[in-house]
């Protein structure tokens, strides 16, 4: 068995030969060939029984204004499909559609009605095929669609500052008290920290897997938002792990991103429940919101107790971490659609993820820099765990309507 490696025979680097290439070309020549077989054949005619095909017609999109309702809706069924009657609370009503004919699966139209809506009525949508199907759509309160104004624009970005960008300047606030921190009491922080990520990851994926059961069949909601999580979570670790485990201000940086992620999906989620006149936020819920998020900004601070960062790191680690709830709040209502909140939502949960892993990481790393199970499974690690997921479920409570 003292084989010599250098006996095997070197893997050649010689091109292709034109042999090689045609055992190639020859299997796509094969499903080619069965492809247009099929389409021209139609072997499957002998199963058609008269019915009609499945459709489906998903809603993205409703739009309230003066001249009536607009809705842009997305067919998702196995044929092309024809809208070719739609009521409003159990009345037809004249409408057009853009573009007009048939909708191809997977595509979409804008379909407008000349409905006199009433300001804060219920109003139910019916969209009727040429095969007889229906399907409904629920306008739980009308209110008028926001339009781009720069009034608008401030007090959306006010809100957005409010539940995001305020509350994690304030946790960040906290840094100059929690800087004389003991071994212990860092442990206990760096925990909480993995505490409230893993409330945030599973309150993301719920969010994200609720907004992709309302997107059309065509996406595969469930597989969009697991498949899009993975990705993010391995396309992070990958970019974080280039020069070794990321710790101190990288670290942070990385956890106010995995926040900030979550953040714009919170503001997509709060913008589009504006535009569809579903939301009443008042006060006391936007109050719930900042303090909800407060612990945010503490996390993000964890990781640079022992350094000291200059002024510019901290509006940075704010901004990267709050500022994409402002963005969020004006894409969604302005721009909504649930597939893309929910691709949102699950982009953050892979970053969440992946913040997790680095924090559990840094807590359990000892002074020889490898990892110390003892101190992962240590009193004050374990408290900090419980202490991080009981205060962001008792927060949480303020801000579920």
């Amino acid at each position: 068995m003292n084989e010599n490696p250098r006996s095997f025979p070197p893997v050649s680097t010689v091109a292709a030969s034109p042999r090689h290439l045609l055992w190639l070309v020859l299997p796509l020549i094969v499903l080619v060939a069965a492809v247009l077989w099929l389409l021209q054949s139609d072997p499957l005619r002998g199963f058609n029984n008269g019915a009609p095909p499945v459709e489906n017609l998903t809603i993205e999109r409703t739009v309230l204004d003066e001249d009536g309702v607009r809705m842009l809706v997305r067919a998702g069924g196995s044929e092309p499909m024809t809208i070719a009657q739609v009521q409003i609370d159990a009345a037809y009503w004249q409408f057009t559609q853009e573009p007009a004919g048939t909708i191809s699966r997977g595509d979409t139209a804008w379909v407008a009605i000349p409905f006199p809506w009433v300001l804060g009525e219920a109003h139910k949508v019916t969209f009727v095929t040429n095969t007889g199907a229906t399907f409904d759509h629920e306008i739980p309160v009308a209110v008028p669609t926001p339009k781009v104004s720069g009034s608008g624009l401030v007090s959306q970005a006010v809100l957005g500052a409010f539940v995001g960008i305020l509350p994690v300047a304030v946790g960040l606030m906290c840094y100059p008290a929690l800087r004389g921190a003991g071994r212990n009491t860092m442990t206990f922080l760096l925990a909480m920290t993995v505490g409230l990520l893993a409330f945030l990851l599973v309150d993301t994926m719920t969010e994200a897997l609720e907004f992709a059961s309302q997107s059309a069949a065509i996406f595969q909601g469930s597989v969009m938002v697991i498949l899009t999580a993975v990705a993010s979570f391995l396309t992070l670790v990958v970019i974080g792990r280039r020069h070794g485990s990321p710790t101190g201000l990288a670290l942070a940086t990385y956890i106010a991103i995995g926040i900030g992620l979550h953040n714009f999906g919170e503001g997509l989620a709060i913008g589009a429940a504006f535009a569809a006149g579903a939301a009443g936020l008042g006060t006391f819920l936007v109050l719930g919101f900042t303090l909800h998020n407060i612990t945010e900004g503490i996390g993000v601070a964890a990781p640079i107790l022992k350094i000291r960062p200059k002024l510019v790191h901290f509006v940075g680690l704010t901004l990267l971490a709050g500022g994409p709830a402002v963005l969020g709040i004006w894409v969604g209502s302005l721009a909504f659609a649930p597939h893309w909140t929910a691709i949102a939502l699950a982009i953050g949960a892979g970053a969440i993820a992946q913040v997790i892993v680095e924090v559990t990481a840094l807590v359990g790393r000892s002074e020889s820099a490898r990892v110390d199970y003892a101190r992962i499974l240590s009193p004050a690690a374990f408290g900090g765990i419980a202490t991080g997921l009981a205060f962001m479920y008792v927060t949480a409570m303020l801000v579920k309507i």
